[in-house]
């Protein structure tokens, strides 16, 4: 090279440091005293000028001045550093461009001032300290790292920097924010804030932060309303958009991950809004900065909850801040501006018309402000703190002995030239405490120990806000004791309110309700349910009911079980203590009885039938009345065996007894015929013996029941679910039927007997009462089997009780009341004369090189240079190669063309670099613009690359293209998806030609939905491409409902515990589909690793990084990876490209060794000048014209055809600058780009509005952030083996259609992963059918969940229903609870047994009423048809027919006709009935009194007043039943109260008075029927009318009495049943009474049906 060539080609001027001094070791600071900057939108029309910074931080000039007051603390220290001077330089830049050029110049070490023809001496500092932001440390730390510089930050906590293998020399001395977010979490998880927003700065420092937090704060059960992110960069109406956000959110409290740029932004508008009662939880970067007090609406922060670092003191730091003057920097405008602002006056040399001169006079130590105040020390402690590490790192360094120092040899540094990274490495080691007993040092990852302090923004007396501490959060302690609250009491949002704030997006579900999710929505929200009858809930926010256990149920509000109320009858019930009052009753009748008795014992109606049996018969019943005590009262062990036992006991003494009666009376009787000796046969012995046999038999029986299976207390709770009926068991069935069985065979027998002394003398009334009282024993204890068997509960008992009281009252009264009357009142007919006398009978149901320069792979020198960077080594990555030479093809392919670039030819430097560091280093180079050949003694021309097309990673592509966006240099990636390269801020440059992760995320999202994998793995390789594709994979795929079980991160170069834990998440996991967002290095990686494990079964999804690379055959588990599915750009054909790569020649690239590499691996053979005796020479023959790869595979050009549309985009942005007209150019003053020297940010403005389709009729296009719409193919990996991969494309995905048609399947059938042959089910629990409800496991996933049945009485008809319905009040579910159907109607209808039944009986009466009819008329001329007004006979025969057929009318479903006919019905023929038989009674009465001399009664009593006695009878209840049915009807009606289950379907009375009105009035007629009866007791006995009518309404009586409980208690159709059972019942008892005897006589004794016998005793009478 010449003298006097230009030499280290700078862009743009050299920048001097804000505040320097020299020194032996420097350190460097990287500060923004000033902090905004105007928006401005680069439009390249011209090159882009130095955004200006405006405003004043002061808190970031207090750093600096921290700064250097530690290195002027530590020059004065003879014990740190001795004999070592520390300068400094420190650079104020603001925003991401800004600073990154600030750490450029410190990297470089040149001073501010340039020749072009010398380099100046290198001044590299020894370390950086700074920036406070994560975004800019970010960006810079990626670049200083390449030359291994330390990075000391005070205040950049993004997690990201503690990645070593991006960050290698990033320290910090503040805690990351890994720790942060958790402790933030906990925080609102502490306060009950399960309902928040979250707000984020757009860079690493917020996104990271936000996603960290949205993570633990999910852990916590805490939901996100909303997350969005802005920047203070950004466009007004971003701001708006999330004010607008807030304005309409329900959360109260909004985390904000931000600086404090952001969160004044934020303050200030929401303040110009008065949007206020919103509580903030703040990060570090601005919950205690000082400038929030500037803002105009920080009255809105006040309140704030954030945590920080702990504060410290800094002794003799306040003194050096008052110290401060302009005459200590000269140079620094802004200590300048600094001090007119604080004094408010006018530096010489600064001209301002406004402000006065400054006097000279001016000093701090009288100015109180945040700079100078030393009490709020705690980021600046850090600040402190990193310089003291970098000092404790050279002491270490300097103080090194020879021979045991940590490098090379164990050597030590050159303490004259210590290099950076000498530095480095001490610093990993460096371990010191400070004054404050502050223990310093860093982890592996460079990071500090986690310990904040929680502040609350409180406002001052002074009118300023202050950070008051109010707990602390210590990350080494135990998670139990990490964070803990102090007494201080704490100020909530804008110092409203008092209270703890509220955020919830659903009130607390209270004990007695259920938590169920609102379908769609965060598991936060969620409805409040009533917890069905019988379940309860006694905790705050439960997510299911419990049942409560069988013996106990829900109280009314649903939060306890209380025990089940115990149903059983009590004697302190209205029931119970009415039972009692009529045993006690019984029993104090009985005993009265006894005691007339006894007084009378010697009389002759005591002594005539066995007194002793008399006396026995009254005990037994005093047992009788007494033992249905037993049944009243809590059911115990003893009162179950006692009751049934003494009941069954006592009642066969009695009848016993009776029999034994009986027996006597029958056989006094035959005794009484001449030569007849029977009672020989039947003394008192033998009386006694019966009894005592009768008896010991059923004693016999109770004893082997008691014995073998005794009844016991039973909880019956099937009956009841709210109540427990406390009853007796029988134990044995068989036992109790026995005893009841055995009962009614001697009362059977009792019947028969009496049946046959019929004919005793008619004053001798024995048999006939023993007679009345067997009948109404027999009608009462069978009326009482139905109401028995169809009574609820207590009601049952209640029956028993009445059926054993009302026999033994029937036995009481019938037997021995009629004694007694004549004992007490009638004495005269107490005489053994009168007793022989008359006989009777009876029968009834988320530019200084160091180092070698790094020469081009492939080369060719153009007119316009192209910069190209892949990595064709990862082995011998062969489509990273296709991709340089798919470039190269393009660019040939264009120079041939003479309509794009005319008269202008395209060259190209592609380089071949891998790892981070030399990708970036490959980068510096393109824009550096130096020629391949580099020494150390020159710098080249310049030859700067228009373009930088690559790289395939998007890690790699974050890294440069910030570095070359500073430059304005276009790059073109074909294959980085990262959509955190859209963000036009810090990637200003950047444009791709494949879709942004955004959308293939979401796409992703959209397949496992489709397929319903709702419960999948997440795996990422740990770098800016993995991290960011799954959080936003993560977030779409929960917006769609599916969840993740595990997210894992790795790199390929990470350590082996890393990839271990990955493997065990997979190994462990209970999803089967895994979502793999990483290179195809890491899941060759991953599949080996499984693979060499065994782990199979597995469906892949996957990124498109590594779906279709063809390593994957490489990788020793390529099986496990057939069946993956993931979407990739789509196929595209390059016309020519397969020629030119077969056309490919060591020759024409002599300079590539990766060319010569390839070629002998391909054909096994040794070129000229490579030593490898394994492989024989090359013989020049080669060719790849007959050789089949992958390299000359043009059939599945995807990101291939990337490359060749980014080629084409230079070409066509370099087509348009060329074709400017000048005048009309889109520069300044409408000018037109230099031809002879483009500069890159020319063709970047062409770039961005480039617009051409391809051959292929592709369209090519840019939107605002560089990005192409979004289209994708949905590929399937069929067929993998160890040469080849087939790939079958089986649907797309288009972002610029509408969402339902964005993803499409084709149809095409697809292979599964892990062999199967039907799509893989990977959910966390399997869908609940219908009938069934989720309920979510407590503290899991909202796709965890268990399936409930629906409660009684609801149904759920979808699957994974959140919640069951209740069915309508006429429906019930179907056994599976999916479907309401009709409930079930009950009704006594004619097809059930029952029905049948009683229909039969119905009919048989009717017919057998009819044929008695038949015989009547026929012999009605004989005078025992017209003995009693033949004509009545026929209307009651008439009536009872009637009164059977009326019975049908209760059978079949209820109508609104039939309700009314059923009762009136029945009402008006059973009036008619019992009107005849009152008819018949009183013509019986009458006719004897006829007979007597001198009485003439049956002119008042002749056929016409019998039928109008009939008639007005029957009218008077005509006219009840017309009532009723005007008034208020029956209806039918649906009774859905006793059965849940089914509807009973009954006839309501309508009116209840009416009802008992008509049922009153027949009472009253049978009562009036059966006194006349009595009356006629003195008849004749061969005229036997009367006693038949007293029969027939004895039996009428039991019946209808009996029938009372048993239709209150009886349920649904079994209460219609007793009714037409008592009709049934009660007519055979009047038809089979009045008609069967006389039928007997005209049929079977004819002889007796003559006027003579009927009135033959009526003469001895009237004689």
């Amino acid at each position: 090279m010449a003298k006097g060539d230009s030499v280290c080609r700078l862009h743009g001027s050299a920048q001097p440091p804000e505040l320097a001094q020299d020194g032996d070791l420097v350190i460097g600071g990287i500060f923004s005293f000033r902090t905004a900057q105007d928006y401005v939108i680069n439009t390249f029309q011209k090159f882009p000028e130095l955004r200006k910074c405006k405003n004043f931080n002061l808190r970031e000039f207090k750093f600096a001045q921290v700064v250097i007051f530690a290195i002027n603390e530590i020059n004065n220290n003879t014990n740190l550093l001795p004999n070592v001077k520390l300068g400094y330089k420190i650079y104020d830049n603001c925003g991401t461009m800004g600073i990154l050029r600030a750490a450029l110049a410190l990297v470089s070490g040149l001073k501010g001032e340039l020749s072009d023809n010398n380099c100046n001496k290198s001044e590299t500092v020894q370390a950086i300290l700074g920036h406070s932001g994560s975004r800019p440390t970010i960006a810079f730390a990626q670049v200083v790292g390449r030359f291994d510089i330390p990075v000391i930050s005070h205040f950049a906590t993004c997690a990201c920097l503690s990645n070593r293998k991006e960050y290698p020399t990033f320290f910090r001395t503040i805690p990351s924010d890994y720790y942060q977010s958790r402790a933030l979490a906990k925080l609102v998880k502490h306060f009950g804030w399960t309902w928040i927003g979250a707000l984020s700065v757009e860079n690493e420092y917020g996104l990271n932060g936000i996603a960290a937090f949205i993570q633990a704060a999910q852990e916590y059960g805490v939901c996100i309303e909303y997350s969005e992110v802005f920047s203070s960069s950004d466009p007004p109406d971003s701001l708006q958009r999330i004010i607008e956000i807030i304005k309409h959110a329900t959360s109260k409290v909004i985390m904000a991950f931000m600086s404090h740029r952001e969160i004044k932004l934020l303050a200030k508008e929401l303040f110009k809004q008065n949007i206020t009662e919103l509580q903030w939880v703040g990060s570090d970067a601005w919950t205690t900065d000082d400038s929030l007090t500037d803002s105009e609406g920080h009255h809105i922060l006040v309140g704030s909850l954030g945590f920080t670092v702990s504060k410290a003191k800094i002794p003799g730091l306040e003194e050096h801040l008052r110290q401060l003057h302009p005459s200590q920097f000269p140079d620094s405008q802004f200590v300048r501006d600094f001090w007119e602002v604080v004094f408010d006056c006018a530096l010489n040399g600064t001209a301002n018309a406004q402000r006065k001169p400054c006097s000279g006079f001016e000093s701090l130590q009288t100015v109180e402000s945040k700079f100078t105040d030393g009490s709020e020390l705690r980021f600046t402690n850090n600040v402190y703190k990193s310089v003291y590490a970098v000092a404790h790192a050279l002491e270490n360094l300097i103080k090194c002995e020879e021979g045991k120092g940590p490098f090379s040899n164990r050597s030590c540094a050159d303490t004259k030239h210590i290099q950076p990274w000498q530095v480095l490495q001490y610093l990993n080691t460096v371990n010191f405490t400070t004054e404050e007993g502050e223990r310093v040092y860093f982890d592996s990852n460079g990071d500090s120990p986690a310990r904040y302090e929680l502040v609350n923004l409180q406002m001052t007396n002074k009118g300023t806000m202050e950070g008051v501490t109010v707990g602390i959060y210590d990350a080494s302690l135990p998670e139990i004791d990490q964070f803990i609250l102090n007494n201080i009491p704490v100020v909530w949002g804008n110092g409203l309110t008092k209270e703890v704030p509220v955020s919830v997006c659903s009130e607390s579900c209270l004990p007695g309700t259920r938590k169920v999710l609102q379908k769609g929505k965060p598991i936060c929200c969620y409805n409040c349910i009533p917890c069905q009858a019988g379940e309860m809930s006694n905790s705050t926010d439960t997510i299911h009911c419990m049942k409560c256990p069988p013996e106990y149920w829900s109280n009314k509000k649903r939060h306890a079980c209380v025990n089940k109320e115990l149903e059983f009858l009590a004697y302190d019930e209205i029931l119970g203590t009415l039972l009692a009052s009529f045993a006690l009753l019984g029993v104090f009748l009985t005993m009265i009885t006894t005691l007339v008795f006894y007084g009378h014992k010697e009389t002759p109606v005591v002594r005539a039938n066995n007194s002793e049996l008399s006396f026995l018969l009254l005990f037994s019943l005093t047992l009788c009345f007494l033992c249905s005590l037993t049944f009243i009262g809590r059911p115990t062990e003893w009162s179950c065996m006692l009751r049934h036992t003494a009941f069954g006991i006592t009642f066969v003494l009695c009848i016993s007894c009776v029999l034994g009666k009986t027996i006597v009376v029958l056989m006094a009787f035959r005794a009484t015929l001449p030569g007849r000796n029977v009672m020989k046969w039947f003394g008192s012995a033998q009386q006694r013996l019966s009894v005592l046999a009768f008896t010991f038999i059923q004693v016999l029986i109770c004893t082997l029941w008691l014995t073998i299976n005794p009844p016991f207390p039973f909880n019956n709770m099937w009956l009841h679910k709210d109540r427990i009926i406390l009853e007796c068991n029988f134990g044995s069935a068989v036992g109790f039927w026995a005893v009841l069985g055995y009962i009614g065979l001697l009362a059977i027998l009792c019947f028969v007997l009496a049946f046959l002394a019929r004919k005793l003398p008619d004053n001798f009334n024995e048999a006939k009462f023993i007679t009345f009282s067997m009948l109404i024993f027999c009608a009462v204890w069978i009326t009482f089997i139905p109401a028995y068997i169809s009574s609820p509960g207590k009601f049952t008992v209640a029956v028993e009780i009445f059926a054993i009281l009302a026999s033994s009252y029937g036995l009481l009264f019938c037997i021995f009341m009629p004694k007694c009357y004549i004992i007490l009142f009638r004495p005269e007919q107490n005489t053994k004369k009168h007793i022989m006398g008359k006989t009777s009978k009876w029968g009834a149901p988320v530019c200084l090189l160091q180092g070698k320069a790094q020469p081009t792979e492939l080369t060719k020198a153009g007119d316009f240079v192209t910069g190209g960077i892949f990595t064709f080594r990862t082995g011998i990555n062969v489509r990273e190669f296709k991709f340089a030479q798919t470039m190269i093809f393009a660019i040939e392919e264009i120079n041939q063309n003479p309509a794009i670039l005319p008269n202008h030819t395209m060259g190209y430097k592609i380089y071949n670099s891998c790892g981070m560091s030399n990708i970036i280093r490959a980068a510096l180079d393109l824009a550096n613009g130096q020629r391949e050949i580099i020494d150390e003694r020159n710098c080249t021309k310049a030859d700067t690359a228009q373009a930088v097309l690559g790289h395939s990673g998007s890690a790699p592509t974050v890294g440069f293209a910030r570095i070359i966006g500073r430059f304005q240099i276009p790059v073109i990636s074909h294959f980085a998806t990262c959509a955190c390269l859209s963000n036009r801020e810090e990637f200003p440059s950047f444009f791709r030609t494949i879709p942004s992760d955004l959308h293939q995320s979401r796409a992703l999202a959209k397949l496992v939905k489709h397929f319903s994998w709702t419960w999948v793995g997440a795996i990422s390789n740990k770098n800016e491409y993995g991290i960011n594709g799954i959080a936003a994979f993560i977030q779409a795929a929960q917006e769609e409902g599916v969840c993740i079980e595990y997210y894992q991160a790795f790199e390929q170069t990470g350590p082996l515990h890393e990839l271990t834990k990955v493997v065990e998440s997979v190994k462990y996991s209970t999803s089967k589909v895994i979502v793999a967002f990483m290179s195809h290095r890491e899941i060759n990686v991953l599949v080996t690793e499984l693979y060499k494990q065994n782990i199979t079964g597995l469906q892949w999804v996957g990124s498109d990084a590594w779906i279709t690379d063809d390593s994957l055959t490489d990788s020793e588990g390529h099986s496990l990876l057939v069946g993956s599915l993931g979407f990739t750009v789509s196929k595209a054909k390059i016309p020519g490209l397969e020629e030119h790569l077969k056309q490919l020649h060591p020759s024409q690239f002599p300079d590539s060794q990766f060319v010569r590499d390839f070629w002998e691996d391909v054909f096994d053979c040794a070129l000229n000048g490579t030593a490898n005796a394994q492989r024989k020479p090359c013989s020049g023959f080669e060719s790849l014209q007959t050789v089949e790869s992958y390299f000359t595979d043009v059939s599945e050009l995807r990101f291939t055809n990337n490359v060749y549309k980014s080629v084409y985009t230079v070409a066509h942005a370099l087509h348009s600058l060329l074709m400017c007209e000048e005048g009309r150019g889109p520069f300044y003053n409408r000018s037109c780009a230099d031809t002879g020297n483009i500069q890159p940010w020319q063709v970047l403005h062409y770039l961005q509005n480039v617009n051409f389709t391809t051959n292929e009729k592709e369209r090519v296009t840019f939107d605002q952030n560089g990005d192409l719409p979004a289209r994708y193919e949905l590929v399937n990996l069929q067929h993998v083996t160890s040469r080849t991969m087939h790939v079958a494309t089986v649907g797309v995905f288009d972002s610029t259609l509408p969402r339902e048609r964005q993803f499409i399947m084709n149809g095409m059938k697809i292979v599964w992963g892990g062999r199967s042959n039907t799509v893989p089910v990977s959910v966390c629990s399997e869908s609940c059918p219908p009938g069934k409800r989720n309920v979510l496991q407590k503290s899991k996933h909202i796709c965890c969940y268990d399936c409930i049945p629906c409660a009684e009485g609801q149904i759920s008809n979808i699957t994974d229903s959140m919640e069951c319905f209740k069915c309508p009040i006429d429906y019930w579910p179907n056994t599976r609870g999916d479907t309401c159907i009709l409930k079930e109607i009950e009704f006594l209808s004619y097809a059930e047994i029952m029905g049948i039944i009683l229909t039969f009986f119905c009919l048989m009466g009717a017919i057998v009423t009819t044929v008695i009819a038949s015989i009547f008329f026929h012999f009605r001329e004989t005078p025992i048809v017209r003995a009693n007004n033949s004509e009545l006979s026929f209307l009651l025969l008439f009536s009872l027919t009637l009164c059977f057929l009326c019975s049908l009318t209760f059978i079949g479903r209820p109508t609104e006709w039939s309700c009314m006919l059923r009762h009136t019905a029945f009402g008006i023929t059973f009036v008619l009935c019992i009107s005849c038989v009152l008819g018949k009674t009183i013509v019986v009465l009458m006719a004897f009194r006829a007979t007597l001399p001198g009485r003439n009664v049956m002119k008042w009593f002749g056929p016409a007043q019998q039928r109008l006695s009939v008639l007005a009878f029957t009218l008077i209840q005509v006219l009840i039943c017309i009532l009723w049915l005007t008034i208020n009807p029956p209806f039918p009606y649906k009774n859905m109260n006793h059965y849940k289950e089914k509807i009973i379907l009954e006839c309501s009375l309508g009116s209840p008075v009416g009802f008992w009105a008509v049922l009153g009035y027949i009472g009253l007629l049978a009562v009036l029927c059966f006194v006349l009866a009595f009356m006629a007791r003195k008849l004749p006995d061969n005229f036997n009318e009367a006693k038949f009518i007293t029969f027939s309404m004895l039996i009428f009586w039991a019946v209808w009495i009996a029938f009372i409980p048993a239709y209150v208690s009886s349920p649904g159709k079994f209460t219609v049943a007793v009714e037409i059972f008592a009709i049934i019942a009660s007519s055979y008892g009047l038809l089979l009474c009045i008609f069967m005897p006389k039928c007997y006589v005209i049929l079977l004794r004819p002889e007796q049906n003559t006027k003579r016998h009927i009135m033959s005793k009526s003469k001895d009478i009237q004689c």
